[in-house]
């Protein structure tokens, strides 16, 4: 492994030894938020209320360096309240721009879906481009702009579906379940002390392992991963496949195939490897391929769900030797 690769794993090591001082358990869940970092790109994190998902992305934003920003989505959230505006400013009889939460590395979307489309779409370019567009005049974003948007899974009245269009930007989906019994046994003992995850994390227990400057040449590093071309048609396989599987209406399109080969680098670097295998491929591919999916409408009243249709198309594609 060359030196880069071998700090890339070292920072990645320490940032999950870090997140552990607050986050009891969803190890996985810290490797997706760390890999969509890595791969510069944005996730969209599902899971019940209390499950730490803000918790989550404010230590990720204290471990790396970066700053954070929350903004609540609600049904009358403008654009302009995501973006910014210009205000009149009497003392210099001149327009200054006030600038919205956008402006900033890790942005937590809560519940993205309760907002209207116009309000949803103010944050695609910012998504896309990492830039903002207000009156007129176009203002850089960070360069690390990563968006972690979440959705309640449970509770869909007053929401507004995320478009296709739209999830397509998200390189992954992290499921964020409740505990085991005895990772919630842990919090309840940690909440009657002092040591707390909120407590603890705000006491600056929580170190910082790299800043946001660092965060570019890690990623160069990733190119060090080695990845075989049957690996390369491996993976483009599983991706086209559904597109033709029997009960998928609507596929995957050719962003996943990107989604799933910067994912697997990463995934293979935090395992400390420098060459990506076709596990790395079958780990990452519900993760990516989950929200791009949409059954046929036959096999949801069925019962059958995204991960188990993926899980078919892994069987069926033949693993290159």
């Amino acid at each position: 492994m060359n030196h880069d690769l071998d700090r890339l794993t070292h920072v990645l090591e320490r940032a999950r030894t870090e997140v552990a001082k607050v986050i009891i358990g969803q190890h996985d869940v810290v490797d997706m938020a760390l890999i969509a970092v890595f791969t510069n790109a944005h996730a969209l994190i599902e899971g019940v209320p209390g499950v730490a998902k803000t918790l989550l992305v404010r230590t990720l934003a204290r471990v790396l360096g970066c700053e954070f920003a929350r903004i609540q989505f609600t049904p009358d959230l403008m654009p302009s309240d995501i973006t910014g505006t210009n205000v009149f400013n009497l003392q210099q009889n001149a327009f200054s721009l006030v600038k919205g939460p956008v402006f900033t590395t890790f942005l937590l979307a809560d519940e993205i879906n309760r907002a209207p489309a116009k309000t949803q779409a103010a944050l695609l370019q910012a998504m896309q481009e990492r830039v903002v567009t207000i009156d007129r005049e176009t203002y850089p974003l960070s360069p690390h702009f990563t968006v972690f948007a979440t959705q309640n899974p449970i509770e869909y009245e007053g929401t507004y579906p995320l478009p296709e269009a739209q999830k397509d930007r998200f390189l992954l989906k992290i499921v964020m379940n409740c505990p085991d019994r005895d990772e919630e046994l842990t919090l309840a003992r940690r909440m009657l002390g002092t040591d707390s995850p909120e407590a603890i994390l705000a006491a600056g227990a929580v170190e910082p392992v790299v800043s946001a400057d660092d965060l570019s040449a890690l990623r160069v590093s990733l190119e060090g991963v080695t990845v075989r071309d049957e690996l390369m048609a491996y993976l483009v396989d599983i991706v086209r496949s559904t597109r033709t599987h029997s009960s998928v209406l609507v596929g995957a399109g050719p962003r996943a195939t990107q989604a799933l080969l910067l994912a697997g680098r990463v995934y293979a670097a935090i395992a400390g490897r420098d060459y990506l295998t076709p596990d790395d491929i079958k780990a990452m591919a519900c993760p990516v391929l989950e929200h791009r999916l949409i059954l046929r409408p036959e096999y949801e009243i069925e019962g059958v769900t995204v991960p188990e249709v993926i899980g078919r198309i892994l069987q069926e594609v033949s693993v290159p030797r």
